[in-house]
C-alpha cells in the first residue's frame, strides 16, 4: 500500500507530482491512499508502509484539457477525488481520446465535479458581503462565507484585483484570507462568530433594495437556483426576501390598480395597458417558442365571458382568439344558439401557443399545471376588468383555470358553478373536440349537445341580467 500526502485540500501540484511518480511505477489506483496533511484518509493508511518512489518520474504526456479538468476538479469536496483523478490519468495516458467520450462514467463524474467547483467559485464572487469594522487606520472590511468546495485560494486573486484599495478579510471554516492593501496573507479557518453581524450602512441598503424589488419579475424557482438559501444569512437584503415574495402578487395587483386609478378608472385604457403588459409576459417558458401573446378580446362591459384553453396555430399567428377551424365551429354553434359573439368577451386560459413541431406543422400540446397557473394572474385581471355575470369554460384546461382545480368535463358539465367573485360558471367541451370526432353521426350528436349547452348559458345570462 502506498501513501501520498498532500499539503492542502486543493494541492494540485502535489497531487500531480505524486501521480506522475506512481504512474511511472505502474501503481494501480486501488493501491494508493491519499491524505491531506496529517489527516488519515483511509484506515489502511495508518498501518501502511510507504513504498519509496523514484526521484525522477519517467516522462509521459497527457492532453492539456485533462490538466485543466484535474486542476478544477481537485478543489471538489469529494474525499475520493484524488483517487478518481489518478484512475482517469492512467486511462488517459493509455488512450487520450477517452476525454471525448461523454458516456464514460469516470469522465462524466469528474466533469460534474469540475462543474460544481466552477459554480461554487462563481457563488463566492457573487455572494460575499463585506461589513465594515473600526475607523480611520483601524478600518477594515470583513466577510464570512461557507463554500461547498475548496475554492477560497482559487478566488484570492479575484478579490485582490477587485478590492485592491480596501483592507479586507474573508473568513471561511477551512482557511481565511487577509489583504492589507499590499500583501495577501493566508490564515487558519474561522468561526461564524468571528465575523461582524452588520454595519451602519446595512439599513440604508435594505431600504434601497426593498424599493427596487420588482414583484412583476419574481421567479422564485430561478432565484433559489441562483441564490440558494445557504447564502442568505450572509447578505443583509435576503432577510427581506421572504416578505417581499409573499407580497409579490398583492404588490403586482396594486401596481395595476394604481395604474388604473391614475388613468381615471378608464376601463378601456386600463385593459389596453394590461394587454400591452401581457405582450411581454415571461411567466412560463411558453413565450420562447410562441409567436406572440394572444390576449382576450370583446366589449369590456360584456355580461358573458368565454374561456378557451390556449391559442392554436392560426391564433398564434393572428394574435386573436378563436379564428382557426375551432373558431369557425364555435361561431357556427353560437349562431345556432342565438348568441352574438360581438357582445361576448373571449379569451383563453393560457395565452401562448404550446405545440410540438412535426415537419412543417405545429401540433397542439396540452399545457401543464405550471403553465396554467402562470397565466392565472392574467385571467384574474381580465375578470376584474370585465366582471362577467356568466363565464363558460370550454375544455378541461379552461375548467381548471376557472375553478382553480383539476376537474373532468363529464363531472362538471351541465351544472352551474358559483365562482369566487359570486358570478356563475359553466363547463362544456372545447369546439376542437368536435373536429376530432371521426364518426359523422357521433360528431353531429356532440355538436347539438354543445349548442344546447350554449342555449342554456344564454338563458342564464338573461335570468341574471
Amino acid at each position: 500500500m502506498h501513501v501520498a500526502t498532500l499539503a492542502t485540500e486543493d494541492d494540485f501540484e502535489g497531487w500531480r507530482d505524486s501521480a506522475r511518480k506512481f504512474a511511472s511505477l505502474k501503481v494501480s489506483a486501488g493501491a494508493i491512499v491519499w491524505q491531506v496533511g496529517d489527516a488519515v484518509g483511509d484506515l489502511l493508511a495508518a498501518t501502511a508502509d510507504p513504498v519509496p518512489l523514484v526521484d525522477v518520474a519517467l516522462p509521459f504526456s497527457v492532453p492539456r484539457p485533462f490538466v485543466d479538468l484535474s486542476r478544477m476538479a481537485i478543489r471538489h469536496s469529494d474525499p475520493e477525488r484524488f483517487g478518481l483523478l489518478y484512475a482517469l490519468l492512467l486511462k488517459v495516458r493509455d488512450d487520450p481520446r477517452v476525454l471525448q467520450d461523454q458516456t464514460d462514467p469516470q469522465v462524466r463524474r469528474i466533469e460534474l465535479m469540475a462543474k460544481d467547483v466552477r459554480r461554487d467559485i462563481h457563488k463566492m464572487r457573487a455572494f460575499v458581503r463585506f461589513r465594515e469594522i473600526g475607523f480611520g487606520e483601524e478600518q477594515r472590511f470583513v466577510a464570512w462565507f461557507e463554500p461547498s468546495h475548496h475554492i477560497v485560494r482559487a478566488n484570492a486573486a479575484f478579490f485582490v484585483d477587485r478590492f485592491a484599495s480596501m483592507r479586507w478579510s474573508i473568513l471561511t471554516p477551512d482557511v481565511s484570507l487577509h489583504w492589507d492593501g499590499t500583501t495577501l496573507r493566508e490564515a487558519p479557518g474561522a468561526a461564524r462568530s468571528d465575523a461582524p453581524d452588520g454595519d451602519p450602512l446595512e439599513e440604508t441598503w435594505k431600504t434601497y433594495y426593498a424599493s427596487i424589488f420588482n414583484p412583476a419579475r419574481v421567479k422564485i424557482g430561478a432565484m433559489l437556483k441562483e441564490m440558494p438559501r445557504k447564502y442568505w444569512k450572509n447578505m443583509p437584503e435576503t432577510a427581506l426576501v421572504p416578505g417581499l415574495i409573499a407580497s409579490a402578487q398583492a404588490r403586482e395587483s396594486a401596481m395595476v390598480t394604481a395604474s388604473r386609478d391614475a388613468l381615471g378608472a378608464n376601463a378601456t385604457v386600463s385593459w389596453a395597458a394590461l394587454r400591452d403588459e401581457a405582450m411581454g409576459c415571461t411567466r412560463c417558458p411558453l413565450f420562447k417558442d410562441a409567436t406572440q401573446t394572444v390576449f382576450g378580446e370583446g366589449p369590456l362591459d360584456a355580461r358573458l365571458m368565454f374561456l378557451g384553453e390556449q391559442p392554436g396555430d392560426q391564433e398564434d399567428l393572428a394574435g386573436k382568439p378563436f379564428v382557426g377551424p375551432a373558431g369557425q365551429m364555435f361561431d357556427r354553434a353560437l349562431d345556432q344558439a342565438g348568441l352574438d359573439r360581438q357582445v361576448s368577451y373571449i379569451t383563453n386560459a393560457v395565452k401562448h401557443f404550446k405545440y410540438e413541431q412535426r415537419g412543417k406543422r405545429r401540433i397542439h400540446a396540452k399545457p401543464n399545471g405550471g403553465e396554467i397557473q402562470a397565466c392565472r394572474w392574467w385571467y384574474g385581471q381580465e375578470r376584474e376588468l370585465i366582471r362577467p355575470l356568466v363565464t363558460v369554460a370550454m375544455g378541461a384546461t379552461a375548467a381548471r383555470q376557472m375553478l382553480g382545480k383539476v376537474v373532468t368535463i363529464s363531472g362538471t358539465r351541465g351544472i352551474p358553478h358559483r365562482l369566487d367573485d359570486g358570478s356563475e360558471g359553466w363547463v362544456t367541451i372545447h369546439p376542437s373536440f368536435l373536429l376530432r370526432i371521426q364518426e359523422k353521426a357521433e360528431a353531429e350528436a356532440e355538436y347539438l349537445r354543445f349548442v344546447d349547452d350554449l342555449k342554456r348559458v344564454k338563458e342564464r345570462v338573461a335570468a341574471l341580467s
